[in-house]
């Protein structure tokens, strides 16, 4: 039996209003996932994060 991880909302918006919006705009989401352009930002935003932790690697050391 899987169990649900429970949620922290701090931000004094209440859960259901959260859950609403998030319905709401989910499918626009995966549109925009699924797209030829935004596969590319995504890998573009993918790249940069690489090279943030790259650069977060080399001043460490």
């Amino acid at each position: 039996m899987s169990r649900r991880k429970k949620l922290v909302n701090d931000s004094g918006i209440p859960q259901h209003a959260i859950e609403a919006i998030a319905r709401c705009i989910w499918p626009d989401i995966q549109a925009s996932f699924n797209s030829e352009e935004g596969q590319r930002m995504f890998a573009e935003w993918k790249a940069e994060q690489e090279a943030k932790k790259q650069t977060a690697i080399t001043k460490t050391e």
